[in-house]
């Protein structure tokens, strides 16, 4: 729903009432979703988006040989082949069968029909459009009424916290892979991303309100003001508030597991390095400011 990088963790919580779903149950949605056609127009930028979040670690800075093999990790781990057995299963581990029920009927309607449709040119739309709309450069006109019912989104979504979430759960993810990878203490890396992560994410989620109200705005600019409504009557019904937990769930467990894979990937590729240049490994250690990027604007979309 709304860009991909709004929806991918939720942070509240439903209550488990009812049992999981099976697998395929679980990609019934995720075909309705369309799903596969978001994170895959997300893929193309990951390459250049973790060379620019390590390169951004001036306290351990890597040599040019050495981010080109996080650019090579990267292209090897951010695949839809990676993302999907574990978004599929997160996916039907927090859905339930009535859920599922009036999640169909959502999706398969006009308006839901065009949310997804909506969504899936949002994601299409290119790094630097996606910039512009976040910076405000790439506008929409408004009215008081509209804003108010994307606020109402943006709250009903959580969009800000799970634009922030996921991009500081990812960097913890490749930092960790990165770990093992090398040969080092995974434990120790993933305490001080954890720490690093809740020292700052109130302050990167105000930060991100903002920007993430613009892209709503522009997302949904061909939906009315009635259909902004009725798209958050649904969000908002317990089904409504289930699905989107269930779908950020996946889109969390997806990406993990990706930048969990380009972690490993590049912690091979900075001990053959090592080796190659009789440099100790430990010299190759994890950037510490990774699990804790400067804007989370630089997320995947």
């Amino acid at each position: 729903m709304i860009r991909l990088v709004a929806l991918m963790m939720l942070a509240s919580t439903v209550g488990a009432a009812e049992s999981a779903v099976d697998i395929d149950t679980a990609a019934q949605i995720y075909q309705a979703a369309a799903i596969r056609e978001q994170v895959r127009a997300s893929l193309g930028t990951m390459p250049g988006q973790m060379r620019k979040l390590f390169s951004r670690d001036v306290s351990a800075p890597l040599s040019q040989e050495q981010l080109a093999a996080v650019t090579a990790a990267a292209e090897r781990g951010f695949r839809i082949d990676v993302f999907e057995p574990p978004a599929l299963s997160a996916l039907a581990e927090n859905l339930d069968a009535a859920t599922v029920i009036k999640a169909k009927a959502f999706l398969a309607s006009d308006l839901g029909r065009r949310m997804v449709d909506a969504d899936v040119a949002a994601a299409t739309l290119g790094e630097a459009n996606i910039d512009k709309v976040m910076e405000g450069e790439l506008a929409v006109p408004s009215t008081p009424k509209r804003d108010a019912i994307v606020d109402k989104l943006v709250r009903a979504t959580h969009s800000a916290e799970s634009t922030v979430q996921v991009f500081l759960s990812m960097g913890e993810a490749v930092a960790v892979g990165t770990a093992i990878g090398s040969g080092l203490d995974p434990s120790a890396v993933a305490e001080r991303a954890r720490k690093s992560s809740e020292t700052n994410r109130a302050e990167m989620e105000e930060t991100m309100r903002q920007p993430m109200r613009r892209f709503l705005a522009y997302s949904y600019r061909n939906l009315s003001d009635s259909d902004l409504k009725h798209m958050l009557s649904f969000l908002e019904s317990s089904a409504g508030k289930r699905y989107v937990t269930a779908y950020n769930a996946s889109m969390g467990a997806g990406f993990d597991a990706m930048g969990k894979r380009t972690g490993e990937q590049l912690g091979e590729s900075l001990r053959e390095l090592a080796q190659a240049h009789l440099d100790a490994p430990a010299e190759n250690r994890v950037p510490p400011g990774i699990a804790l990027p400067e804007s989370p604007s630089a997320a995947p979309h």
